[in-house]
């Protein structure tokens, strides 16, 4: 992640460039999620081994390589997700961009923000991350940046909120 994306997306909303500068979520998220996946299904492993091999025979316990091949494949893949996620703040809008198969981007006008939230549950806060919600008027559109750093999180929002009262007062 670049250390100044606080600068970098700053210095877009005033410029006229016609490529936004993004900037992709901290490693941090990235770590809770593939910790996350290593516990539920390396338990998920353990324990379905140890009961296929009591129960079923030593045979059937090779079973319980399904969930742990499973957490092979999902460790890639959230590689690949977390990869995906990016946002950028242009003069106007805010544009978030996710996905890897699917690709979506989602362009959020100031002005039609109405509240900006940030929220963090209790793995969140053991990793140091928080989530900022957008909410609109039309449901559809509501977005959200997940695992961000507290500071830049409560940042964008005060920027954001900031700039949406500046965009609907002139609506």
């Amino acid at each position: 992640m670049d250390t100044g994306s606080a600068e970098t997306a700053g210095n877009t909303v005033g410029s006229t460039a016609a490529e936004p500068v993004w900037t992709g979520l901290p490693p941090g998220l990235l770590r809770m999620r593939r910790l996350l996946l290593v516990v539920w299904l390396g338990l998920l492993t353990i324990i379905l081994g140890a009961l296929l091999a009591v129960f079923a025979g030593a045979v059937w316990a090779a079973f319980a390589l399904l969930p742990f091949a499973l957490l092979v494949w999902g460790w890639g893949m959230l590689g690949r997700n977390w990869r995906s996620w990016r946002y950028a703040e242009r003069a106007d809008d805010l544009l978030i961009s996710r996905g890897v198969l699917f690709r979506e981007e989602t362009v959020v006008p100031y002005g039609r923000m109405q509240l900006v939230e940030v929220t963090s549950g209790p793995v969140e806060r053991h990793f140091g991350l928080a989530s900022v919600q957008l909410h609109t008027a039309a449901a559809a559109t509501d977005a959200c940046i997940p695992g961000l750093d507290p500071t830049e999180a409560e940042r964008l929002r005060d920027r954001l909120t900031e700039l949406g009262e500046a965009r609907s007062a002139g609506l």
